[in-house]
């Protein structure tokens, strides 16, 4: 009983009361049948509910938001509809995939009653048949779908989950807001196997890269080449780069080459180059095996 109904039952018993205590008993008989009357046809529906009401068996209306008055005996609230959108979670256990995979799926679906006279009248309880619809719906859907996209692919999943469901529940005033996977789940030993797959692809990845990388690498080792070939100085001047950077660190020793230690004398490389033109033999002393220096 509504609030409204409540106060105007209460006025109507209390003074039933004093009219029987101070004039007439009969007076107090009236007012209580007036409360009665009151409180079986004054009816109060709040903003999001929905009163189908029926008239000896017909449909006589659906009332909505605020106050109304029904007949008593001659009418009966048969359903009071939540137009608020409602959720419902509903499962498949050990469904098989496309490709015969068995999973575990867990699903929420965001709906709303449209037309509460078909929702009161077409079926007998809406709510417990959106339950199984869904998870019909959910079982067909992963028994089509191979389970690379079901993982992968979770909106498209959504949305012709939600549109299979809307279909089905239409004709009982039911509209489906959205439908969202919340978890996929697999065997564990499929997880292990697809956790090696992905890690011998990267590895994959990684290694292509690398020979990329050697490829480039080469590429650029053989332009040099090029370069240091027509240009003899440049290579003088990267050996004793290369001597440089070695000798940063105090205390190194390293032992060269004679042989590298006289290209590293332009002069020496110049006469050696112009005595081969002239066909001279090489002026140049014995070379000692090895030169070892501290730095």
């Amino acid at each position: 009983m509504n609030p409204i109904t409540s106060f105007l039952v209460f006025v109507c018993i209390a003074a039933g009361l004093g009219a029987g205590y101070l004039f007439s008993p009969l007076y107090g008989v009236v007012l209580f049948a007036a409360a009665a009357i009151v409180a079986s046809s004054l009816k109060m529906a709040n903003v999001w509910q929905k009163f189908v009401i029926l008239r000896m068996g017909k449909l006589q209306s659906v009332k909505g938001a605020g106050l109304f008055v029904i007949i008593p005996v001659l009418d009966n609230i048969v359903a009071v509809i939540d137009g608020r959108i409602q959720t419902t979670a509903f499962n498949a256990e050990q469904a098989l995939t496309k490709d015969t995979v068995p999973v575990n799926v867990d699903a929420i679906i965001f709906w709303h009653v449209e037309d509460a006279e078909k929702a009161a009248l077409a079926i007998t309880n809406y709510r417990e048949a959106i339950d199984r619809v869904a998870q019909t719906s959910l079982r067909e859907m992963i028994g089509s779908s191979m389970l690379a996209a079901l993982l992968s692919d979770r909106k498209e999943a959504d949305e012709q989950l939600k549109n299979e469901i809307a279909r089905k529940t239409a004709p009982w005033g039911i509209s489906v807001t959205s439908v969202e996977i919340r978890d996929v789940a697999i065997p564990e030993a499929l997880q292990d196997a697809m956790s090696r797959q992905a890690q011998a692809e990267r590895e994959k990845q990684a290694r292509v890269i690398l020979g990329s990388a050697e490829a480039a690498i080469a590429g650029k080792f053989v332009e040099a080449a090029d370069i240091y070939a027509g240009h003899p100085g440049a290579l003088q001047l990267r050996a004793m780069n290369i001597i440089y950077e070695t000798t940063k660190e105090r205390g190194a020793t390293i032992l060269l080459p004679s042989s590298m230690v006289d290209s590293l004398n332009p002069a020496s490389v110049t006469l050696a180059l112009a005595l081969a033109a002239k066909g001279a033999p090489d002026p140049s002393p014995v070379r000692r095996p090895v030169l070892a220096e501290s730095l």
